[in-house]
């Protein structure tokens, strides 16, 4: 007699489920289907000799989103952007040569400039068959991403600006020994900026202006670390941070196809950015006529303390603009 009641009860509750789930119209499904499909792939290709590891998301029959990581990071830092957008968007973050799962090619074999580090991503592109797609851009990401949309503005769906400048105003404190390496290259230039490239400045660079140091993930600067202590990972590092001077010669460039182009932008900033504090992100209102703004009380890597925000901003930022 027990047993048949536990037996009625358990079809009853059943019953009560399925009903449930059809009138709230859920799909009766589990959630394995939904997790294969979510899955970050991590791919490599070659790029004219160099192994080009990136990160892969989503349906490529979706609109594309391509971002592009800042110094000293990689694909890394959008870890948490691919997992929550891949659900309608496809997403490909790649790792710079030198950055990291991507080959680390010497100087001797490879230009570590901007204008050639935009080219292997241009050529990355152009490989995989992504030819339009929105841009989300943080630090060195934006000098590599607007010398291809600039390039191709046609392809270029909207961008996605996390702390990337492109403005003299947006070049904070943090600049002045760069400065200085700029007037004078010497080994007292390069010797003041080796502590950038420490455990403890590598820290400092993703927990400087968070509300909380503990909201950021250790493994971000410890990976970053491991990257950086490779042989010839500092003389590298310094050469791009030699040739960064040459992007400020093309922000009269790019602010002109903002100009001309005015692509729907998101910028999501943190403020307290010692590197591109807010005035960098103020700067864009001078040629983009409609912008979504939203700044956060928050570092460099806004990320880390934000994504759950700025990710919520993205997908409705970029639905509102026809990117679906």
């Amino acid at each position: 007699m027990k047993n048949q009641k536990t037996k009625r009860f358990m079809v009853l509750l059943v019953i009560t489920l399925t009903t449930s789930v059809l009138a709230h119209g859920l799909p009766l499904k589990n959630n394995y289907e939904t997790t294969i499909e979510n899955t970050v792939k991590y791919k490599k290709i070659n790029i004219q000799g160099i192994d080009v590891a990136y990160r892969e998301a989503g349906n490529p029959k979706n609109p594309a989103i391509v971002l592009l990581h800042g110094f000293p990071s990689s694909s890394h830092q959008y870890r948490k952007v691919l997992n929550a957008l891949s659900d309608e968007f496809y997403l490909i973050a790649p790792d710079y040569p030198g950055f990291g799962n991507s080959d680390f090619p010497s100087a001797t074999s490879y230009e570590y400039t901007f204008d050639n580090l935009a080219n292997t991503i241009e050529v990355f592109l152009e490989k995989l068959k992504i030819r339009s797609y929105a841009l989300m851009i943080q630090d060195y990401g934006a000098p590599i991403g607007l010398r291809i949309a600039t390039k191709y503005p046609e392809r270029i769906t909207a961008i996605i600006n996390q702390n990337g400048n492109a403005y003299k105003e947006g070049l904070g404190p943090a600049w002045k020994d760069v400065k200085a390496f700029w007037a004078n290259r010497s080994p007292e230039t390069e010797k003041a900026l080796l502590p950038v490239f420490s455990i403890e400045g590598l820290k400092w660079q993703y927990t400087h202006g968070t509300r909380n140091p503990e909201n950021v993930n250790p493994d971000t600067w410890h990976l970053d670390y491991l990257r950086m202590s490779r042989p010839n990972a500092h003389k590298v590092n310094l050469d791009l941070f030699y040739d960064y001077q040459n992007n400020i010669k093309l922000y009269p460039k790019w602010q002109k196809y903002f100009r001309d182009n005015q692509p729907p932008l998101l910028i999501v900033w943190g403020k307290n950015d010692a590197f591109f504090p807010e005035s960098g992100a103020q700067a864009f209102k001078k040629d983009v006529k409609s912008i979504d703004y939203n700044i956060y009380d928050t570092g460099h890597f806004a990320l880390e303390e934000e994504s759950k925000s700025i990710i919520k901003k993205i997908r409705f930022f970029l639905k509102k603009n026809g990117v679906k």
